[in-house]
């Protein structure tokens, strides 16, 4: 065995005990734990908190308005304290007609596993739980404190999890926290994500006659669905830009170390449009003008429509009421309640007073250093361990609660998984490739390591 400062002995008895993991994996994928339909949650919680009392660690099952967190701590021979966060729910799976496999089997097919949830997040969770329980088989004990917490509603808007981390800062502190998502690029070069943009996630109400009516009507009586559509062309123009005065305003400039991050972000531009059936990108970007927007800009993007008849053939009528749901994408510095407060005041002001706002979901923006000593340490792990440096994104397009449990206590965080360029997260036929899972431990193991030293 090898001992010092290198971790190939913990290779070796992860690669040794990998039907094990997988095995692991495949058990919690195969509990269909959706939150938005209240399928399966109980079961999962008390799935993950077994596999923590398998690793020896302390666990909680911490009760919240929603379903409970789940938290669990195991400690090491050093002061430092190193956080996973990830999520125990999953994406509904329909249309299950789209799938080649059962959704909630855990099917390996040509050394891909298939499965809802399995990228978004088992696949990590597991990944990380296992690295522990080698670690410790190995070496009999960590090389640092690790805590997990584990929600159960991140699907949908992780709308308790600020609840949880207010009334438990003790069980949120840490020196740092790896994020709960990672994927790797079309060529298998492995992403390293600094943040997360926040959102603003709202419904628009717009109500007619108390009553659906025969279309004949619609010379006398006004169409709300009309009356929507007019208000959301003042929102955005066909340039994409954002036309709610002040929605910009706090948007930061990009500094020298982020447009240095940007020109050597690798972005697969022919693969994606390739894998979408499309031609080009938005507005005809390309190069570092399209990863500067993916990055660093934010959206307005209509999510989907409602009014009226939407059947099977035709049905003349004038809709008593149409609804669109909207996600504002935020970068550092906006905030999601200014945004919905600003979106109110446009709206006034251009005469649609009587449309209704409901706020589905908001989320603060969260930003890590790239010279964070956790970047640093995975950045430079994944680097050893993959033998290719990794693409470094200074923050996800996506979004994610980051905020409540990292940058709200001043903790630094960082995202890294197990996911591929194809995952299909929230679509049929979500995979890993086992082996990407198996290189994930091994990679969560020897971070560990590595930034229990810095």
């Amino acid at each position: 065995m090898i001992r010092g400062d290198k971790v190939e002995d913990i290779y070796q008895y992860i690669e040794e005990h990998k039907d094990v993991y997988i095995q692991w994996l495949r058990e919690l994928c195969q509990i269909p734990s959706v939150a938005a339909q209240n399928r399966g949650m109980q079961e999962a919680a008390h799935k993950v908190m077994s596999y923590i009392e398998e690793i020896n660690g302390e666990r909680q099952l911490v009760p919240t308005s929603g379903f409970p967190v789940i938290y669990g701590k195991i400690n090491g021979n050093s002061p430092k304290t190193l956080s996973f966060y990830n999520h125990y729910d999953v994406q509904p799976e329909e249309p299950v007609d789209l799938w080649n496999y059962p959704p909630f089997e855990g099917v390996i097919d040509d050394g891909k596993m298939f499965a809802r949830g399995v990228a978004d997040n088992k696949g990590n969770l597991i990944a990380r739980l296992a690295a522990v329980h080698a670690y410790q088989q190995v070496r009999n004990e960590l090389p640092l404190t690790v805590k997990f917490i584990v929600e159960g509603e991140e699907e949908i808007g992780s709308i308790h999890l600020g609840e949880f981390s207010d009334n438990y800062p003790e069980l949120v502190e840490a020196d740092g926290c790896i994020w709960e998502f990672g994927y790797r690029n079309a060529d298998g070069t492995q992403q390293v994500s600094l943040g997360v943009k926040g959102m603003a996630y709202v419904e628009l109400v717009c109500r007619g006659a108390n009553t659906d009516m025969h279309s004949a009507n619609a010379v006398v009586i006004e169409n709300p669905a009309w009356r929507l559509l007019w208000a959301l062309n003042t929102i955005k123009d066909q340039y994409e830009n954002v036309k709610i005065e002040g929605f910009y305003d706090e948007v930061l400039e990009l500094s020298q170390e982020e447009k240095k991050a940007i020109q050597e972000l690798v972005y697969s531009e022919e693969e994606m449009l390739s894998n979408l059936g499309l031609n080009s990108f938005l507005l005809g970007l390309e190069g570092d003008a399209l990863k500067e927007r993916l990055i660093f800009s934010p959206t307005c993007n209509i999510c989907g429509i409602t009014s009226g008849y939407t059947g099977e053939g035709s049905k003349t009528v004038l809709p008593s009421e149409a609804r669109v749901k909207i996600d504002f994408r935020l970068v550092p510095n906006q905030d999601p309640h200014k945004i919905v407060s600003l979106l109110r005041k446009h709206l006034d002001k251009n005469g649609y007073q009587d449309i209704e706002i409901i706020q589905m979901g908001l989320e603060k923006p969260a930003k890590t250093p790239l010279k964070n000593p956790l970047a640093e340490s995975i950045i430079t792990i994944t680097e050893q361990l993959t033998k290719k440096k990794p693409t470094v994104m200074p923050m996800s397009p996506g979004t994610g609660p980051m905020y409540e449990i990292c940058q709200k206590f001043g903790i630094p965080s960082v995202s890294i998984g197990v996911g591929n360029f194809q995952s299909n997260n929230h679509a049929p036929n979500e995979n890993i490739k086992v082996d990407d899972f198996i290189e994930g431990i091994k990679l969560i193991a020897a971070i560990m390591k590595d930034y229990a030293k810095r």
